[in-house]
């Protein structure tokens, strides 16, 4: 019991211990939320409270299902069902299929709904012919299904939620109809009749019914900002009447209500269940205070049903940098300075694994993959093909089974992986420079990564069960693990650059974040018109940035390519103005806090717009706004810093940045309160270095200064 309440904060512990019934945990970014639902489970487990297989603990992704699975096994709640919404449903469909289909088998679940859509698009007259206008459709009808919209209900179901469909409702409509009728002739199935046929065996077969309910009996909904009415209708077929329930979401996170997730059953559910213990988890243990505070600033414009529930996160970590704005002349040279940084990150030591690159649509991936492959920079890129789909990861899966019946069983394990991979073409000590070729050897290198881990980790040895087992591996062992792992979707760390969506980039995080082409038109997006989907672009950029744990850049080009129209930057930017200052105090927070001290606002000397935290707070204007530098000041500064420096034997930043550099040369200031108005100069550099720099501003050379430091 120690174990499951040791290192919780307060507000975590009065979630692990609340009592049975309704609890809703709304859980800022970092806050450990998982930790919280994971604990609260092996809690009452462990205190007889309930029985670990009579729990269903229920998120939105096969790689976070895992993970949950994972740590409660470490807590020694092993046995409890933690699963998507789908798997669940499917496990079901497919166990009560003899009673529910009349002893057929389940009718089969189509992957996609692609083919079907096109023939349902050609017969009612609608033009879809390239994957990009079907997959529209896809979306269109999905969304409508989820939301239990019916093909004849469509039109004014569209109307009411202000959709854009990609053609006339009535022709959506034709052809929501038409794919209907295909499925039924084919007998296949897709994902959202997969959910509509469990609520239905539940709701009209009351043994079924029973018989899951009995087996089900304390429910944990992951992510509960993201479910749709389909899934909330599934959820209550589940409970049957019953109240133990734990739902944990983020309203500030709510960025997928275009495909009919609704923020509404988090926002309502103390007051549809008026006993509900309700607990706000604030403490951002991943992000430092200077990218919290930009968070906050972000989200504290927020208007609308969300911002009901909008959280003021506090950060816990040591402070880190503060977050840069980049503004280039255009997108190619954006994402070349991108490309660049990256690879100063790597060679500075930081993996390749701990950097993302984070964008508004896919379309701006192609850009940066090229950057980064020409800087030789590794990349993978997240949401095209799944880790396990992959061609070169297939055919590694198959080499490594074939070499199970003819590796010695003595040989290690990772010896015996690599051996077999190297059938398939790589090699372990030669990887190829950035592109594709390069992101394929970094896929099988992940391999022989989990294979190392495998071998040492008995948390791995196998996906799911208790971390006490322990037992020899072997490389049959190890291929049984992938291929568990590839039935769950749990793919491995790839090393590279991540590319992604901020819709892919959900629930994610790494050390530095690239936020890019934050600019009008692309984030918020054109399409986004009415206040509600200019609220949700709001978010998105809130959960890009609360991605990164410690280093953060926002960038955009002023035209989309050399010469071009030019660009405003987001809306949302000039929001951020003063935010790099984070909200982190000494001492743990209280849970009754006073508001947080706001950190100063810097605007442009010049046009006086507020100014984002980095190098233009610094330099106290826009990039855009005309320099006044003194140029002979600026050199004695720069070669006055490098001789510190060289006698305090220490990089020449440590002293001032460029950025504090040229501040000096343009502010000029001629006494200490004027120092201390340059953002980088506090009371410590002032002691050391101000009437150096008051000197130099006042004509001094170099030489002099140090002439006269030795004299003393």
């Amino acid at each position: 019991m120690g174990q499951v309440l040791a290192g919780l904060d307060p507000e975590q512990r009065t979630a692990v211990t609340a009592p049975a019934g309704p609890v809703c945990i709304l859980a800022g970014a970092g806050t450990g939320k998982t930790r919280a639902i994971t604990h609260r489970i092996a809690y009452r487990a462990l205190t007889g409270d309930v029985s670990p297989r009579h729990v269903l603990a229920v998120t939105f992704t096969a790689r976070a299902a895992a993970e949950m699975r994972a740590r409660l096994a470490q807590l020694g709640a092993g046995g409890v069902q933690a699963r998507t919404f789908h798997a669940a449903a499917l496990r079901q469909l497919r166990y009560f299929a003899p009673r529910l289909f009349d002893g057929r088998a389940m009718p089969e679940l189509m992957e996609s709904k692609i083919r079907l859509i096109g023939l349902a698009a050609a017969k009612a007259g609608v033009r879809a012919g390239d994957r990009a206008a079907a997959r529209d459709l896809a979306s269109e009808i999905e969304w409508a299904k989820s939301s239990m919209v019916e093909p004849g209900e469509y039109p004014v179901a569209a109307a009411k939620a202000r959709r854009e469909p990609p053609h006339e409702a009535a022709k959506v409509a034709e052809v929501f109809a038409a794919y209907e009728v295909l499925k039924r002739r084919q007998g296949v199935i897709d994902f959202e009749d997969m959910l509509r046929a469990a609520v239905w065996a539940i709701e009209e077969h009351g043994d079924v019914a029973e018989q899951i309910r009995n087996q089900y009996r304390h429910f944990v909904v992951d992510e509960y900002q993201d479910v749709n009415p389909l899934q909330q209708r599934l959820l209550d077929a589940w409970l049957g009447g019953r109240d133990d329930l734990t739902v944990v979401g983020d309203a500030s996170q709510t960025i997928y209500s275009f495909t009919g997730a609704t923020s509404g059953y988090l926002i309502d559910f103390p007051r549809r269940r008026r006993d509900a213990v309700v607990v706000r988890l604030v403490r951002d243990y991943r992000s430092t205070p200077q990218v919290v505070g930009l968070a906050n600033a972000v989200i504290r414009q927020a208007r609308g049903t969300e911002a009901k529930l909008r959280l003021e996160l506090h950060g816990q970590r040591p402070p880190g940098p503060e977050p840069e704005l980049k503004i280039f002349p255009d997108e190619p040279g954006e994402a070349a300075a991108v490309a660049r940084r990256c690879a100063e990150l790597i060679a500075g030591g930081l993996a390749a694994s701990e950097i993302a690159v984070l964008f508004r649509t896919n379309a701006q991936s192609e850009s940066y993959e090229a950057a980064l492959a020409e800087a030789e920079v590794p990349y993978v890129v997240r949401g095209a093909e799944r880790f396990f789909e992959r061609p070169e990861v297939r055919q590694a899966m198959i080499a490594l089974r074939s070499a199970t019946r003819t590796t010695p069983g003595e040989t290690p394990l990772v010896e015996a992986v690599v051996d077999a991979l190297a059938a398939t073409g790589w090699v372990r000590e030669r990887p190829p420079a950035g592109g594709q070729a390069r992101e394929q050897w970094e896929a099988l290198s992940a391999i022989v990564t989990l294979a190392e881990e495998y071998a040492r980790s008995p948390v791995l040895v196998p996906l799911g069960e208790p971390a006490t087992v322990q037992r020899d591996v072997s490389l049959a062992d190890f291929a049984a693990e992938l291929g568990r792992r590839a039935e769950h979707q749990h793919a491995p760390v790839v090393e590279g650059v991540t590319l992604a969506s901020l819709h892919a980039a959900k629930g994610l995080e790494w050390d530095a974040v690239f936020l890019v082409g934050l600019a009008e038109g692309t984030l918020p997006t054109t399409y986004a018109r009415t206040p509600e989907q200019l609220e949700e672009e709001r978010r998105l950029l809130y959960v890009g940035v609360t991605r990164a744990r410690e280093w953060l850049w926002l960038s955009y080009g002023q035209a989309r390519s050399p010469g071009g129209r030019p660009r405003r930057p987001s809306r949302f930017l000039p929001q951020l103005g003063g935010a790099g200052g984070g909200t982190e105090r000494a001492a743990p927070i209280p849970a009754s806090r006073k508001p947080d001290r706001r950190t100063r606002v810097v605007s442009c000397r010049a046009c006086g717009t507020t100014l984002l935290a980095g190098a233009d707070r610094k330099l106290g204007r826009c990039p855009t706004c005309p320099s006044d530098l003194d140029e002979d000041l600026h050199a004695r500064l720069l070669e006055w810093r490098g001789r510190v420096a060289a006698s305090q034997k220490v990089p020449a930043y440590v002293v001032f940045t460029d950025a504090t550099i040229e501040a000096l040369a343009e502010r000029r200031p001629t006494e200490p309160a004027g120092l201390l108005a340059i953002a980088g100069i506090g009371a410590r550099k002032l002691r050391q270095y101000g009437d150096d720099v008051v000197a130099l501003v006042g004509g001094a050379s170099p030489d002099e200064l140090v002439a006269e430091k030795l004299e003393n």
